[in-house]
């Protein structure tokens, strides 16, 4: 292991981590205790209670493995440590893996090859994942009650039909990073020196495979899967490239 791994896996690094993962976790028991207690003090049946939480954590630990492959791609370039708490906290798997790229792209490294990393590139890189999750934080911290307040007083439209701009919106975002991404890995199938098909042909079967979920989701009311397609996308397709590298 390089100086640099050994200073981003270092004992200090784990036991902050640790400490804030330890908090969070409390924070998250006091929470359920005060729900419980609540639920008990307006008459809810124990029994129901209980059923909630156990089927709550149940359903909880499939789709965590999306999170975990998230742990587990960025720890190779930055961590342990960092990954593990991106992950764990407010961050998403698909925010941290493209902003961590982005960021180290900016400050001249040509992504997140571990050759070309320093401390000096951490650093920025984890500056740059913490504040741009922190956006959510700040709107919900100011904005929050008044938005849930105006959810709850706007007139119904039953005329209404089909999605509204925010729906529209989002696909529209969606849509464009889904094609700059599509477009990158093209960039590097185009057959040249250094070439790489590998990101196009992953992206490909990822894409075929949450196409079979979204069938069974959406064309045959299956909607227990849509908690585990990202998962099992991710899973497939990066099972499936080990198999053609091997292969080739």
């Amino acid at each position: 292991m390089n100086d640099y791994l050994q200073r981003v896996n270092s004992a200090p690094f784990y036991g902050i981590v640790a400490g804030v993962l330890g908090f969070i976790t409390i924070m998250c028991f006091v929470f359920l205790m005060k729900s419980y207690r609540a639920g008990l003090r307006i008459g809810m049946d124990k029994r129901v209670l209980k059923k909630t939480i156990l089927s709550s954590a149940t359903f909880t630990l499939l789709p965590s493995i999306s999170i975990l492959l998230g742990v587990v791609a960025l720890s190779g370039t930055l961590g342990v440590p960092l990954s593990w708490l991106r992950l764990s906290v407010i961050g998403a798997l698909q925010y941290e893996l493209n902003v961590a790229e982005m960021a180290a792209q900016s400050i001249g490294l040509s992504g997140l090859r571990l050759e070309e990393l320093n401390m000096q590139a951490f650093v920025t890189i984890a500056l740059v994942m913490t504040a741009g999750i922190l956006g959510g934080v700040f709107c919900c911290i100011f904005f929050g009650k008044k938005y849930l307040s105006k959810l709850k007083s706007a007139p119904k439209k039953e005329e209404k039909k089909g999605p509204g701009f925010g729906a529209h919106a989002t696909t529209a975002m969606f849509i464009g990073l889904c094609g700059a991404y599509i477009g990158a890995y093209i960039g590097e199938a185009v057959p040249r020196e250094g070439s790489d098909w590998m990101p196009l042909a992953v992206a490909a079967i990822a894409a075929a495979v949450m196409a079979v979920f979204e069938y069974f989701i959406r064309k045959k009311g299956k909607a227990v899967l849509e908690n585990f397609s990202l998962a099992a996308s991710m899973l497939i397709a990066m099972g499936l490239a080990v198999v053609i590298h091997m292969v080739l």
